[in-house]
């Protein structure tokens, strides 16, 4: 085999395998934010005094997120689908 055929024999596995662990539109719909649950450390995305994903400064930041199947944050202690202060 030559060595342009075994690359792109890499390739095309590779890019299966990222299609079939990336989350489906379907998928990503299904999720939504949850504010003011998220322990210290681990937020999913910035806030407002964190610079990137896993950097809240305490548990319950109203700022910080982590994203939950849509419909269970209302059911979560604390659980708000818009930022607050707390």
């Amino acid at each position: 085999m030559k060595s342009t055929e075994t690359l792109t024999i890499a390739a095309a596995a590779l890019a299966a395998a990222v299609a079939l662990s990336a989350p489906t539109g379907a998928a990503a719909a299904d999720m939504e934010k949850c504010y003011g649950v998220a322990k210290a450390g681990h937020n999913d995305c910035a806030t407002a005094s964190s610079s990137c994903a896993g950097t809240s400064k305490t548990d319950g930041q109203g700022d910080a997120f982590v994203a939950v199947l849509a419909g269970t944050c209302d059911k979560l202690v604390n659980g708000s689908t818009e930022p607050h202060s707390g």
